[in-house]
């Protein structure tokens, strides 16, 4: 094996495609995209929570902590190695030492003492746990498994990324000779408060396998395709369109590879494009020549078939959406309010921004924007949200007592339904912030239009159904070009001085 191929617990998640460009040398002087500014936010948000579970860890304990230093990685290591030997009971920012024999690397956020090893653990800005019963759980006052204890208001939130990321973890601590008896590993969620447990070697996947079992499996597959990359030996992993490909700075290589072999890809993603090569339908070209007929013959499950040829067809034609549909049909009102929110990240929705149209009722029509100039996560949150929800009730009441219906639009309304509902709970009791039950009525009532909804009922998109994509076609073009929301969420943090 070549002994420079070593990957950190990221690979297991990883595209298999992006791993082999990552350790290809050909490779390294190529042009990637830029880092996604959602992407670039979470990284961001989860390296300030680490700060902080790092800086509460020191002060819980004292002399028994210690945070090894930025500086080389070697360096790192060689520190993080010294103080595993001076049986320092909990290590922070840990450099795992390198196990060149089995191919890895990594860090891992934390170290705790357990018998004469230790076990590793997570700080993660993520939920990990739900209400419920049977989660192992520690104080992160005394963040070990001997302070654990099964608590019976929390159940276990499945994350299975957490879960390859310490099987990593323990496997470099075995190979360095610095593991516990237990193959356990613990996180740290983003409230903070208990460290979560998990046995590695219990039956917790699907199918009874084990996370670490998954985890070899999976490394050793990731391995393999690495280690071909870098001795330039035939590619063991070909690009082939998926969801992770929109964040992944290698998408420009990968995506003129596909356009140039006109790959199957890039009409239909995924497990379904595979399916299709494996038929012998591996460009756009020959999923569009398949009759109409003969659709039922697709081995398709994430789209329809006839959707699939059609979706070719309108590609090849370079068509943004095709009509499903003679007569389009979406429910209007005399009195229309476009609503879009805009948050930044988990931490609140600092924008309700609405558009009034229609019928005459006494206010003026246009734009008018309901918004938080604090750093979220902050009060001032529920200050603007009640605002919001204030007025657009008294537009949906002043129209009802003039006789004139209401409807009110969104674009996707997960985001939407989300953020209403969030807040109206965390700002219960303020003034003018609705209950939860009212909220709900609302957005499972019939004055709740869902757009996104219309576009997938009544056209085909081979683009993407992205309103960027989508709203040209209506005769829509944006002020700014570089509008979007992770650019909005970036404009906002320079606003507030985050």
């Amino acid at each position: 094996m070549n002994e420079e191929v070593l990957l950190e617990a990221g690979v297991v998640t990883r595209c298999r495609r992006r791993v082999h460009l990552e350790n290809d040398p050909s490779m390294r002087d190529q042009p990637q995209a830029p880092l996604d500014l959602g992407i670039e936010q979470r990284i961001a948000d989860a390296a300030e929570h680490r700060r902080a579970v790092a800086k509460l860890l020191g002060r819980l304990h004292g002399e028994d902590w210690t945070e090894i230093p930025r500086g080389a990685v070697a360096d790192r290591a060689e520190l993080t190695l010294a103080a595993m030997r001076a049986g320092t009971r909990y290590i922070s920012a840990a450099q795992l030492p390198s196990d060149r024999e089995n191919g890895r690397r990594g860090s891992v956020d934390l170290l705790v003492r357990s018998g004469d090893g230790y076990l590793p653990v997570l700080v993660v800005r993520h939920k990990i746990t739900d209400p419920g019963r049977g989660a192992r759980v520690s104080p992160v006052e005394r963040p070990v498994p001997e302070a654990s204890s099964i608590d019976e208001t929390r159940k276990v939130r499945p994350q299975p990324r957490d879960l390859l990321r310490l099987a990593h973890a323990v496997r470099m601590l075995q190979a360095c000779g610095m593991d516990a008896d237990a193959l356990r590993g613990g996180v740290i969620g983003v409230e903070a408060d208990v460290v979560v447990w998990h046995d590695l070697s219990a039956p917790n996947w699907p199918e009874g396998r084990t996370a670490l079992t998954e985890y070899e499996a999976r490394f050793a597959d990731r391995l393999a395709v690495a280690t071909a990359a870098a001795e330039g030996a035939e590619p063991l992993a070909q690009p082939s369109r998926i969801n992770e490909c929109k964040g992944c700075p290698w998408w420009p290589v990968c995506e003129q590879q596909l356009h140039d072999r006109r790959d199957v890809s890039l009409v239909v993603r995924g497990e379904d494009a595979v399916a299709l090569r494996d038929i012998g339908v591996s460009t756009v070209d020959e999923l569009a020549a398949t009759p109409l007929e003969r659709a039922d013959e697709l081995p398709l499950t994430g789209v329809r078939n006839t959707d699939a040829i059609l979706l070719a067809k309108a590609w090849l034609q370079d068509l943004p959406l095709v009509r499903r549909v003679r007569d389009l049909s979406v429910p209007r009102a005399d009195v229309e309010v476009d609503v879009d929110m805009e948050s930044y990240g988990d931490s609140g929705a600092y924008l309700w921004g609405c558009w009034l149209s229609g019928a005459d009722i006494g206010q003026e029509q246009g734009y008018r924007a309901f918004v938080s100039w604090e750093p979220l996560p902050s009060d001032d949150e529920g200050r603007s949200f009640a605002e919001f929800w204030t007025w657009f009730c008294s537009v949906r009441r002043t129209a009802r007592e003039n006789g004139l219906t209401f409807r009110a639009y969104c674009y996707n309304e997960l985001a939407e339904n989300r953020w209403m509902l969030a807040s109206a709970e965390r700002f219960a009791g303020k003034p003018g912030v609705p209950s939860v039950a009212e909220v709900r009525k609302f957005i499972r009532s019939s004055e709740w239009v869902d757009l996104f909804a219309s576009v997938r009922e009544q056209f085909l998109c081979p683009n993407g159904k992205g309103l960027k994509v989508i709203a040209p076609s209506a005769g829509f073009t944006w002020r700014d070009a570089e509008a979007s929301g992770e650019n909005s969420m970036r404009w906002y943090r320079d606003a507030v001085g985050l």
